[in-house]
C-alpha cells in the first residue's frame, strides 16, 4: 500500500501532530500541511539550500533504515499481527548492528 493511502486511511499524520512530533517528507509531498518538506526549483538561495541540506541530514537515518528493512524483506508478505512488525524491525535492526 502507498504511504499516502496509509496515511489517509489510519491518520498518520494526526497522530504525529497530537504526540508533538515533526514530519520529514520528500518533495513529493509538496502542499502537504502536516509535514516539513524541502523547498523545491533550480537556482534557490543559499538559505534554501542550506535548509535543505539540514532536512537532507535529518532523514537520511530514516531513509537507511528503511532501505535495510527492505533488504531484508522479511516484511513483504507479513502473516502475523501487524503490531509485531515493530518487534520484528528492531530484530533486524538489532542483527544489521551487530553484522556491521
Amino acid at each position: 500500500m502507498h504511504d499516502k493511502k496509509a496515511d489517509w486511511i489510519w491518520g498518520v499524520p494526526g497522530e504525529l501532530g497530537k504526540a508533538g512530533l515533526v514530519t520529514l517528507a520528500g518533495k513529493g509531498y509538496q502542499g502537504s500541511t502536516w509535514a516539513k518538506i524541502p523547498y523545491r526549483g533550480k537556482n534557490k538561495p543559499e538559505p534554501q539550500k542550506e535548509a535543505n541540506r539540514a532536512h537532507a541530514k535529518l532523514r537520511a537515518p530514516g531513509e537507511r533504515a528503511n532501505a535495510q528493512l527492505k533488504a531484508w524483506r522479511i516484511l513483504r508478505k507479513l502473516r502475523c499481527c501487524p503490531w509485531r512488525a515493530g518487534k520484528l524491525a528492531t530484530a533486524i535492526h538489532v542483527l544489521q548492528l551487530r553484522e556491521a
